[in-house]
């Protein structure tokens, strides 16, 4: 199966979203901050702490995450040059190809540790840092499920297992 296609920005951010929230770090560290400030107004509210305390702990969760659902997606974005391009993709059993007009390279399955599946992408990871975008956008009907059987049967699905 061939396909061919480019990135949208919009979409892509959202993906690189998918990509962070995924991480049990960044899950946990989120987590914790929410505690963080929920207990803040809660201590302010009957309180127990400064107003300044208080102003910290709503500081830190606004940069936290803005810089989450905003900063990191766009700084990726600007720096990686793969998203400007326009690609020519073949999956095959024994793994998958990409292309532009500058290259290409192959792959085999074996080289996927897993993938995840997001509105927009599906996502292989190569290892917990490394990935590839591949727009569901550009599968057809019969492609987008003849992609998914393919991706059930090469590679392992996403799991917190995974991560480590």
């Amino acid at each position: 199966m061939t396909v061919h296609f480019g990135y949208d920005k919009n979409q892509v951010l959202q993906a690189l979203r998918y990509h962070f929230l995924s991480k049990k770090e960044i899950r946990f560290m989120i987590i914790l901050v929410n505690v963080f400030a929920l207990l803040a107004a809660g201590l302010f509210y009957f309180r127990k702490i400064v107003p300044m305390a208080f102003f910290v702990s709503t500081f830190l969760w606004i940069v936290l995450m803005l810089s989450f659902w905003f900063v990191l997606p766009g700084l990726v974005y600007r720096r990686a040059a793969t998203f400007q391009d326009e690609f020519t993709m073949n999956f095959e059993d024994r793994g998958f190809s990409l292309g532009n007009e500058r290259g290409g390279r192959e792959w085999s399955w074996k080289t996927v540790t897993h993938y995840l599946e997001t509105p927009y992408f599906f996502h292989l990871y190569f290892n917990a840092t490394s990935f590839f975008l591949v727009p569901k956008e550009a599968f057809n009907h019969e492609q987008m499920a003849e992609m998914r059987e393919m991706l059930r049967n090469k590679v392992p699905a996403f799991s917190t297992e995974s991560q480590r």
